[in-house]
Parts: structure tokens; sequence; C-alpha cells
């Protein structure tokens, strides 16, 4: 097998903060190497997903190959597009290491913000050479200068490795295919005869079964082989091998250097692990690639099917979900309030939203999801520590004694003129002022420790509205203290909803249930009774609301000046409602599960 020329490859990402144009940049780069017709596809044509293109922005990091002639040189460069939100880093470091290079791209109408921060970082240490692009430079409020200063202060390079283009008008998109051939190292050979490859993608094709995203690090792959994989035991032909553009494109060989797909006949999903290295029975490596750390979720929240006969198909679901989003986890679990499901660990708020989505979109599974939380660590009075990340597990007051919740480091970059107004609200939700840089001379960085479990409900759209969308916000989990918390209970109709429980501060306990039980009492229907709403904590009941029953007119019928006859009518009723009270099954809607969210960012 002859040796694939690597001085002539370029594997390289584009990374930046959320809305910054990185979906748009991939599509100028498409069109300039004619990958893409212009007329034959919509704009971001990488998010191809219905929810990326809906809510504006890149969910999944998107590999695709081009081809791009320089100096008679023909060069083959593949481009990852990645996520720019917080919650999905993840997705941006499984990319980096099928990379040598990094586009880092800076609106000049935005500046350097916090995503933007924390991607350097992630590049930087995965020893990527980083370009620099300042984009966005014909809107009328582009600050170029200002953003100049910040980049040269947060990479230490100078004004002329700075590139500056309009990903939306194209204007000095084709300045960067050269700069990226001149800067970004070619992969180099591991070895010349085993092959191995790092798995960084891979998700469920109804037709086809599993596809796997792959670079090829060394060695070569081809149809009929037999793959192996190092943390799965099994071996399994490879079906086909091919290279990712608008779509799949079956070829002959993968080589050291290409990144690409694999179809492998493997039947059960659950066995291929994002970060593992595949090589195969032929031409064995000796050893694994560098992997993934395995990332932990900072977010819990239950998922159930609306119909019980769908729980089969959500745990099939899931199966195939967590194929293409490794940082999903899930576990079966019961409520006594809405039957099997199954508990879910995400990165964050969005990411369940976007797990949740995804599920009745690509599935077509209704569901109920549970208010977000995060996990504790508890520890009890005879010494034993629990992990609880359900509220309705937490063990009774009497038996616990100290509760340990997750901390994290935030970092929020605003213009000096919202200060006041972001210190306010970090310290209303239990945030600890660290430092404050300055970035430039009216853009700052205000960093605080405060509670994971303050952030996961309202706080980043409480921090837009406070900074009039000016700020940005990224995080990271630090450490776990001791606080000040318990379990707060909802009963209806005299039973606790599991399903409802909230772990809350002791502080805002009251609060919170008060404005919990008006929210549940808008949210559940009128029955033929009376439905109390109760906020207990232990046996002490906070806070009620009562839902008024629906009373039937039993005295319509009446006329004349005979009050004794309509005295027996209502005692009649009175006594009926009594009876069904005791017997009384209340249905709650979808929406009263979502009434904690509510009810959160009213306090």
């Amino acid at each position: 097998m002859s040796q694939t020329n690597l001085t002539n490859i370029r594997n390289f990402c584009i990374i930046a903060h959320i809305d910054h144009g990185k979906s748009t940049l991939a599509d100028r780069l498409l069109e300039l190497t004619k990958t893409l017709d212009k007329t034959a596809y919509n704009n971001q044509v990488l998010d191809n997903m219905d929810i990326e293109q809906e809510r504006g922005i890149t969910i999944k990091s998107h590999p695709i190959q081009m081809y791009y002639k320089h100096n008679n040189d023909i060069f083959k460069l593949n481009l990852i597009d990645t996520p720019g939100h917080v919650d999905f880093t993840y997705e941006v470091s499984r990319s980096m290491a099928a990379c040598e290079g990094a586009l880092l791209l800076i609106d000049c109408t935005q500046g350097v913000e916090a995503q933007t921060v924390s991607n350097t970082y992630l590049a930087i240490e995965s020893d990527l050479e980083i370009i620099p692009v300042i984009n966005k430079i014909d809107m009328q409020n582009a600050n170029i200068e200002s953003a100049e200063n910040q980049i040269i202060e947060l990479l230490g390079c100078n004004k002329n490795d700075i590139l500056y283009i309009s990903s939306k008008e194209g204007t000095g998109v084709d300045k960067i295919f050269p700069e990226v051939i001149k800067r970004i190292p070619p992969p180099t050979s591991i070895s010349k005869d085993a092959f191995s490859a790092l798995i960084f993608d891979s998700y469920f094709d109804q037709y086809r079964g599993v596809i796997i995203y792959v670079r090829v690090f060394s060695g070569f792959v081809k149809k009929g082989m037999i793959a192996k994989f190092f943390n799965y035991y099994n071996s399994h032909e490879i079906l086909e091998v091919g290279i990712l553009q608008i779509d799949r494109i079956k070829k002959d060989i993968l080589a050291e250097g290409d990144v690409g797909y694999l179809i492998i006949n493997i039947k059960d999903v659950s066995n291929i692990k994002v970060g593992d290295t595949i090589t195969t029975k032929e031409n064995p490596c000796k050893k694994s690639l560098p992997g993934y750390k395995i990332v932990k979720p900072m977010v819990f929240s239950g998922l159930y099917p609306i119909d019980s006969k769908d729980y089969e198909d959500l745990k099939i679901s899931l199966d195939r979900l967590k194929l293409n989003d490794s940082s999903l986890t899930y576990e079966p679990n019961t409520s006594l309030a809405l039957g099997f499901g199954f508990r879910c660990g995400f990165l964050g708020p969005l990411h369940m939203e976007i797990v949740q989505e995804r599920l009745e979109r690509e599935f077509n599974i209704d569901l109920i999801t549970t208010c977000p939380n995060v996990s504790y660590n508890v520890l009890l009075k005879d010494g034993t520590k629990v992990i609880v990340d359900n509220p309705s597990e937490m063990p009774i007051s009497n038996e616990i004694d100290k509760i340990f919740e997750p901390y994290i480091k935030a970092e929020i970059i605003v213009p000096k003129e919202y200060i006041g107004n972001i210190m306010n609200l970090c310290t209303k939700h239990r945030g600890k002022y660290l430092s404050t840089n300055f970035l430039s001379i009216d853009r700052v960085q205000l960093v605080f420790e405060m509670p994971l479990a303050e952030i996961i409900y309202d706080f980043f759209e409480n921090l837009k509205s406070t900074s009039k969308g000016y700020a940005s916000l990224d995080y990271e989990l630090i450490d776990e203290k001791p606080g000040n918390l318990i379990k707060l209970d909802i009963k209806v109709a005299g039973e606790i909803v599991d399903a409802l429980s909230i772990i809350v501060h002791k502080d805002d306990s009251y609060s919170k249930g008060r404005v919990l039980c008006k929210r549940l009492k808008n949210e559940i229907d009128r029955h033929q009774f009376e439905v109390p709403i109760q906020a207990t904590i232990g046996q002490k009941v906070i806070a009620r609301e009562t839902v008024k029953a629906l009373r039937k007119n039993v005295t319509a019928k009446c006329y004349g000046g005979d009050i004794s006859r309509k005295r027996k009518l209502l005692e009649k009723q009175k006594a009926g409602k009594k009876r069904m009270k005791q017997v009384g099954n209340v249905q709650l809607p979808q929406e009263a599960f979502l009434a904690i969210l509510k009810a959160d960012s009213t306090t």
C-alpha cells in the first residue's frame, strides 16, 4: 500500500462564541472550494438538524472534506464546524482531538466573549495552531480596533497574524485557505503499517445502522476488513468507508491523516464509545490513542413518556441518541406520579432542552420533563455518604448531617456600565465575588463563585435581560461545599407528588413554596371537589392554595319560595362531593411540572 502524501493534508476546526458566524463562514469556505453550489442549498448547510436551523445555533460538530488548489498543488482540507454554547463545550473538545489547527472567530461588534476565552484555552491545551479571524467587518457598529486589542491580549499574537473578513458578504474569505496551508501543520505519521483511528462521533441511521466518524492517525482501512475496538472485545466486518462532504461519499480506502466515516456491521449500539480507538484485525495497533475525559453530567432531570406504552420506545431512542451525544447519561427510574421513565444527566439546561426536543421530533415520543436539579453529596449522621440526583430520594432530615452542593466558577464578560446590575444578580443567586479583569477600556470580565443549582433555571435569561443582551457566560465546575439545604415537597389533594419535589436553600423555601403553589393553582384544572395544593418541609405545611370545586346549579329547577327543598339539594350535593374527594384522582397537566421553573423566575 502506497503511503499518503501527508504534506498536502490540513485538519482544522472553527471555534468561537455563539452567534459569531462559524456556520456562515463554513458556507463561504464550501462555496470557495466548489464543494457547495451556492444555489443548491440554504444558508448554514452544516447545521443540518431542524433544531439547529430553527434556533440558529450549532449543536453538533460537523466534519466536511474540501479540496483547494494552492501553488499548483491540490490540498485536502478537513474542516469541522463546532458549537459555541457553553453546554456543548464537550463537542468542541472532541473536534479538536481530530485537528492540528483552529480558526478562532471573533465578532468585531461584540469582541472577545466568554466562550471565546474558553475555546481558546481548549485549543491551547490541545496544542493546536490558532489563526485569529475578525468577522463582521462590514457591520456599521464594527469596532475592529477594540477586537484587535482584545485578541492580542488573549493570544499574545501580533496584529499581522489577524485575518479580517465578512463571512456574510464573503470579504477576505479567500485569504483564509492560504494561511491555513501556511500556518497549520500537516498530520504526522505514527506508524507505517498498523491502523489506528480515533472515534470522535457516531450516529444511528435507520437504514444503514451505526455510522462512525473517525480521524485516521496511522495506516489505512477499507471495505471487508475486520474492525476491532480497544474498549469492546468483539470484532465486526467493515461494510463501507468514505468521506464526508454535503453527503456521505463512498471511497475505496481511508488512509492516515483522513477524516471520514465507517459503516460497521454492529447491532448493539451501546458498545460504541466516542473516544475509543478502532483498529483492524489485519493490521492491529498495539496501544490505544489518547481518548477523551469522561464527562460528568451537571444537571439531572426525569424524562417520562406521556403514554406508558412508549417506555420501550423511549429506551431504544435514548440508546440511539447517545451514539450521537456521548455526554448524555440515563438510567431507569420510577415515579409514583408519572410511572416508568428515565433519570437523565445533561451538561446544562440547554443540553436538556435539546435532548427532549430531539426525542420528540426524531423519535416521535411525547414526553414529560421534570424540573432540572443538580447532584448532591449527602453525609448521614451514621457516617455514610449518599449521592442524590433526584430530590424524591433525599433522606429524611433527622438522618442528615450535611448536604454538599456543587459550586462553579462563573466568568461573565460584559460592558462596564452593567457591572452593578450583574453584581446584584449574582449576589441574589448566592454568588461570591472573586475578581474583575478589564479586557479593554469598556469591557470587563467578572468572576464569581456560586452554586450550580442557582444557574440551571433562569439565570442565563436574567443575565441577558439585565445587560440588555450584551453579557456572555462561561462556567466550570470547581468544588462542592456544605449548604443549608432542605427538600421542599408538594402535596396535591393530600398526596406528595414526587416529581414536583425540589431541593432549595432554607432561606428561600417559604417564598418559593408560596409562588409554586400559586403557579400550580393556575395550571391544575378544576374538579368536582376542592383540590388543596400544599408546600411542605417534612410534616410542616409552609404554603397552601386551593383549586375551587366546580359547582353544578342543582337548584336551577326549583321555583317558588320553598327554601327547605333547595337546602336538601345543596346538602345532597355537598355529601356527594365529600365522597368524591375521598376517591378522587387529580389529573396533573404537563404544564404543572414546568411550573417550578416559572415559579423560580418570579422569586
